[in-house]
């Protein structure tokens, strides 16, 4: 039987039980149960006051001010996925794989930010200081004022920040802070929506910007309640594949810009370098495109992104052929290969086949089924794509080839790299800019590409 206040908690979703289990009757996770003595929340017995409504518009209040300018850090990827910048009194929580550069992109916009003007603080809960003082010596940052702390006492943490002006602070990581006034350990999901909650109300209050790191499960989501995603102004990951010094900063969430905006950035010795045109870094310009490569024109956020969709088809060994993605979703290459065996006619049932994202980076919109399915087509024929010809369209089931989301913007990317012609739906036939080979049908698409004409 749990002691008087004390509940269990699962360290896993965040559930509450009144008695302890093997399993949680919640999300089915094993020995993810542990018992917590819930405090009572500081102000829970104050008396009530009642709350006063007011009005949309700012005309007519007499405390009616202008919002403060967003805090320009100086790194312009980061501040393109925040929406121009941090927002005064805004929380933003960054989350990331362990090694993926966390902690040296926040080193690096806490450096820039104070070398323009802003008041920051860096505070650590997993280094000394003088770790952080040596990877900023490394980065080239030594001469940044920025205020340095090594402390996990949210207590202490909150009594330094209310005692000192600060426009940015960053807090690495969330996970490593702990409340006297909970009996659970660092990292619990009740110390975690403790720290959380309390750092929000203080960046609420004083109007000052907070970011959070965040550790994340081995399925890719931050660990903890999913309350601290919902509290905080900004979700934002950090994503890089082993291997590629490639990283991209995409915003899951953003009260304040768009969502699914991204920043790319290259790891080296000196940190991360900002990347200002990614498509040109993602492509292979050295000679012929071979069977099986195909370039895909997306859109990330508000940027134009090309990429290369790289496919192999090739006989199966065994009795089931293999399936493997890189990149892209397996459900989404499943359905692609279908319409092709059933609107198309090639044939993928005896064969293994293998699609990758060249790169590292990750593509999610519909828009790449024309790409993918024109690298599978490429490759089973043995028929390679032009040089200078990018892929984009969505695949129906019904095999029809849709058009997609600003075209334009698009076709205008791959001119600028010297794409001259487009494999793409038939309604952009016409486009300006380069030479449009429109398709109404993935069958005809298909065709085209066996056939090699294109013209």
């Amino acid at each position: 039987m749990a002691r008087d206040g004390a509940v269990y908690v699962c360290q896993s979703c965040g559930a509450a039980q009144s008695k302890w289990s093997g399993q949680c009757p919640a999300c089915s996770a094993w020995n993810t149960l542990v018992e917590e003595v819930q405090a009572r929340p500081p102000g829970a017995m104050a008396p009530s006051r009642a709350s006063r409504a007011r009005g949309l518009s700012f005309e007519g209040l007499a405390d009616a001010t202008p919002a403060p300018p967003r805090i320009c850090t100086g790194v312009d990827e980061f501040d393109r996925v925040c929406g121009g910048g941090v927002v005064p009194g805004s929380a933003i929580l960054l989350g990331g794989d362990p090694g993926v550069g966390k902690s040296t992109l926040l080193l690096q916009v806490v450096g820039e930010a104070a070398r323009r003007g802003a008041r920051c603080a860096y505070i650590s809960g997993e280094e000394a200081i003088e770790q952080v003082r040596a990877r900023a010596q490394r980065m080239g940052l030594a001469d940044a004022p920025v205020k340095l702390a090594a402390e996990t006492s949210l207590r202490t943490i909150l009594d330094g920040l209310k005692h000192e002006p600060f426009d940015l602070v960053i807090i690495d990581s969330i996970q490593t802070l702990w409340s006297d006034a909970h009996d659970a350990g660092p990292g619990s999901v009740t110390q975690v929506r403790a720290a959380a909650g309390e750092l929000v109300r203080l960046a609420k209050k004083r109007g000052l910007a907070v970011i959070l790191v965040g550790h994340v499960t081995k399925e890719g989501t931050i660990a903890g309640p999913r309350v601290i995603e919902h509290i905080v102004d900004a979700v934002l990951s950090f994503e890089g594949e082993r291997g590629y010094p490639f990283r991209v900063l995409r915003g899951a969430k953003n009260r304040f810009g768009a969502t699914d905006e991204i920043g790319v950035f290259e790891m080296g010795d000196a940190g991360l370098a900002e990347v200002k045109n990614p498509s040109a870094l993602f492509l292979d310009t050295s000679g012929e495109r071979a069977a099986g490569a195909a370039v895909f024109a997306g859109i990330e956020g508000s940027r134009p992104v090309l990429v290369e969709f790289q496919a192999l088809v090739a006989p199966s060994a065994y009795g089931t052929p293999r399936r493997a993605v890189v990149g892209w979703d397996s459900g989404r290459l499943a359905m692609v290969l279908a319409v092709l065996e059933a609107r198309c006619g090639l044939g993928f049932g005896d064969r293994d086949v293998y699609l990758n994202v060249a790169g590292g980076l990750r593509i999610s919109e519909p828009a790449a089924d024309l790409a993918a399915a024109a690298a599978l087509a490429s490759s089973a024929l043995d028929q390679a794509l032009p040089q200078d010809c990018v892929v984009f369209g969505e695949v129906s089931l019904s095999g029809d080839i849709r058009p997609v989301s600003r075209m334009d913007a698009r076709v205008k990317e791959a001119a600028k790299l010297g794409f001259r012609r487009a494999l793409a739906p038939r309604d952009l036939e016409g486009g300006g800019v380069i030479k449009v080979c429109g398709a109404a049908r993935l069958a005809d698409a298909i065709r085209r590409i066996g056939d090699g004409d294109w013209d």
